[in-house]
């Protein structure tokens, strides 16, 4: 078994605070067996409904109804196929006293669940569950998390092939059946080739108009496919930070498809020879650790950012909250070492620090404010520097 403690506390934390809480993912990435170990722990009665199956949509043919009577925990799975529910559930909400808790599972961001956003502002809550991450599988199976990717399925599949299988799978699924079941109206096989070439500019930067040409359609129709993937959590636009200096700066957002499995499985890399071989290694690595390090430090989408300039200096990610700001740079490299482009970002964008997370064995200082910091100890090196962390450590100060 795998231990997913940490996301089922924040779940509890979250829905001690608000009467409605959205547990949002990607298909696939553990929603529902996270909700169902809440709700068999939850002290009082629960109601879980499946919004996929015939028996309980029929159930909540009139939803307020169906719910009213109801107490304890309330779990509503695969809501975005229901977002008129939201209207409901702004009624329940507002109670009082409060009788029951809901929790809904959603495939899709709450921009795209928009109900949600109109009808249950200052009421919701909503928390982002990722595929596993590396702390949850153990350092040293680093190995096999980059290359299946955080997907429970794909992850924890006997042999690489049977994972493989499974990513490509889910691929062709996500494309045939749960895009349009969000109300998407795309030929999957369009995008399907974008996705396709995404996977081939992982971790470079965009050029709308150059994958419009290669597709045929426009920049506007371009940008849509690429929302559309980042709001159901395939993809991920990282946005370029602008600094008020006399450098040039890169002005296009970074992509990088999220897990690193599905990646590989894009790119037909079966196992670890063929990926170490391939001319995307590097940008596998580095896409696979920024989304460990933002896991790891619970910052939101909104707080990344990549920063480069037309002369050369850049840095792979800046996460910016409150007043720090903090770099990293991702190596495949097990010894990496001081180079011009961080000593530019280290003075040009006034950072607290930088860290070079790499593959090897060690965490080492490179230079003043710069760390070699290794993946192995990613989680415990960056455990006080989370929101959550920190905000523990002022409340433990205070007693």
């Amino acid at each position: 078994m795998i231990s997913r403690d940490a996301h089922l506390d924040a779940l509890r934390g979250a829905l001690r605070r608000a009467p409605v809480v959205a547990l949002l993912g990607a298909r696939q990435v553990g929603k529902s067996t996270l909700a169902g170990v809440l709700a068999r722990s939850w002290q009082g009665p629960t109601a879980v409904f499946d919004l996929e199956n015939e028996r309980d949509r029929r159930r909540l043919g009139d939803p307020l109804l169906a719910l009213e009577g109801l107490r304890g925990l309330v779990v509503l799975d695969e809501v975005q196929h229901h977002p008129e529910l939201f209207k409901t559930l702004r009624v329940l909400a507002d109670r009082r006293p409060t009788r029951a808790r809901f929790l809904v599972l959603g495939s899709a961001s709450p921009a795209l669940l928009q109900q949600s956003a109109e009808s249950l502002a200052g009421r919701i809550l909503y928390q982002v569950l990722p595929g596993f991450l590396l702390a949850e599988v153990r350092p040293e199976r680093s190995d096999k998390l980059w290359l299946r990717g955080g997907f429970p399925r794909a992850f924890i599949a006997g042999r690489d092939a049977d994972s493989f299988d499974w990513r490509r799978a889910f691929v062709r699924t996500f494309l045939d059946r749960d895009l349009p079941q969000l109300g998407v109206r795309v030929a999957a096989k369009a995008l399907e080739r974008f996705w396709m070439m995404l996977a081939h500019v992982h971790g470079g930067v965009l050029s709308w108009s150059e994958l419009g040409r290669s597709l045929g359609v426009s920049d506007m129709t371009v940008r849509h496919y690429a929302d559309l993937l980042a709001q159901t959590f395939m993809v991920r636009l990282l946005s370029p930070w602008h600094e008020n200096i006399s450098k040039r700066q890169v002005k296009s957002p970074k992509i990088y498809i999220r897990d690193s499995g599905l990646l590989h499985a894009l790119l037909d890399l079966r196992d670890l020879s063929a990926l170490r071989g391939h001319p995307k290694a590097g940008a596998s690595f580095e896409g696979y650790c920024l989304e460990q390090v933002t896991r790891h430090l619970g910052v939101e989408d909104a707080e990344c950012f990549f920063w480069a300039t037309h002369q050369g200096a850049e840095l792979d990610l800046l996460v910016v909250r409150g007043g720090r700001r903090m770099g990293f740079e991702f190596k495949l490299n097990s010894a990496p070492g001081m180079t011009p482009s961080l000593r530019v970002a280290l003075e040009d964008l006034k950072l607290d620090h930088i860290d070079v997370v790499h593959p090897g064995p060690q965490t080492f200082h490179i230079a003043p404010k710069v760390r070699a910091l290794a993946l192995a100890h990613l989680s415990r090196e960056l455990r006080g520097a989370s929101p959550r962390a920190r905000a523990r450590a002022r409340k433990a100060g205070t007693r």
